[in-house]
């Protein structure tokens, strides 16, 4: 598995406040990577030392093969930490410009193409100052991708948007990773989008990694076959203390491999099933239940 960060005991200190704490890391290259915690976890530090805005205590960091800092490394590499400010008498457009002059990329970025990307296209020529928190978002990421880089690192790229832009932020998520072969690194308080969007994630608490691995296999964690049948009560007693009532669905507590002898007792003992599915947890449920935190409706 190639790495494109990895950080090793890595902790930052404030006083008598970590805020990493022997973090050990591996974030593979390719797909999507959420890194998520509740507020203090250390995601947006992680983030600061790896894009070397500060630096570590102890312990060390590599990104895109290169000691944090590495000018080769960080040319590979965009970035959008908190909401972006610009030039409030800037439109879009020459936010953008002015962003790849100062880099010394004026000639070789096609503005109107991240633009375009983001959905602002529209919105280009537009003064910034009118910009609602949503498309300054936008704008943060089209200036994050102006390099073209190979890793991109995006913290809370959905704050401040409403639904459907949080679904084309999701599309444009996972087209830079799929279709552009971009590695994206996010942190984000929606839980429910990083399931969808992310291939894997590491759930951070206190400094520390305290759950790491595809969003596929935390899923499926505690996974039960649902069976929507009728009558209830005879599907119980074929199922006895596998079984159990939730709701309109009876859950069978069963490995996959034993799901077709089930369905094949509960038929042969004359109950109709209008529906069996496998279900496991969610990502919700394994934050809360890794990290302690409270499950409040601002949470979620």
């Amino acid at each position: 598995m190639n790495a494109v960060i990895e950080t090793r005991g890595l902790t930052k200190t404030y006083g008598t406040v970590h805020a990493l704490n022997g973090l050990d890391l591996t974030i593979p290259k390719g797909g999507v990577y959420g890194v998520l915690g509740p507020n203090g976890a250390g995601k947006s530090t992680l983030f600061r030392i790896l894009l070397g805005l500060i630096r570590p205590t102890q312990g060390s960091a590599t990104v895109m093969g290169g000691a944090i800092g590495d000018i080769a490394a960080m040319r590979r590499m965009g970035s959008m930490i908190e909401t972006p400010r610009y030039p409030p008498y800037l439109t879009a457009r020459q936010a953008l410009k002015w962003l790849a002059l100062s880099h010394g990329m004026a000639n070789t970025v096609d503005i109107p193409r991240w633009l375009d990307r983001v959905g602002l296209s529209e919105a280009a020529d537009r003064r910034v100052r009118g910009f609602s928190v949503g498309m300054l978002q936008r704008l943060g990421v089209a200036a994050a991708l102006l390099n073209e880089p190979e890793l991109i690192i995006l913290d809370e790229p959905t704050s401040g948007m409403d639904p459907p832009g949080i679904q084309e932020m999701r599309a444009l998520i996972r087209s830079l990773a799929h279709d552009d072969g971009v590695t994206v690194v996010l942190a984000s308080h929606q839980l429910l989008e990083v399931q969808r969007v992310c291939d894997r994630v590491a759930i951070m608490n206190k400094g520390r990694l305290v759950r790491e691995g595809t969003v596929s296999d935390l899923t499926s964690i505690g996974e039960r076959l649902s069976l929507s049948v009728t009558p209830i009560a005879r599907a119980l007693d074929v199922l006895g203390t596998k079984g159990k009532h939730e709701g309109d669905a009876v859950l069978a507590d069963v490995p996959r491999n034993e799901g077709p002898a089930v369905i094949r007792a509960l038929v042969e003992a004359g109950i109709d099933i209008n529906e069996a599915r496998w279900v496991g947890t969610d990502l919700e449920s394994i934050f809360f239940t890794e990290t302690g935190a409270v499950q409040t409706p601002e949470a979620i």
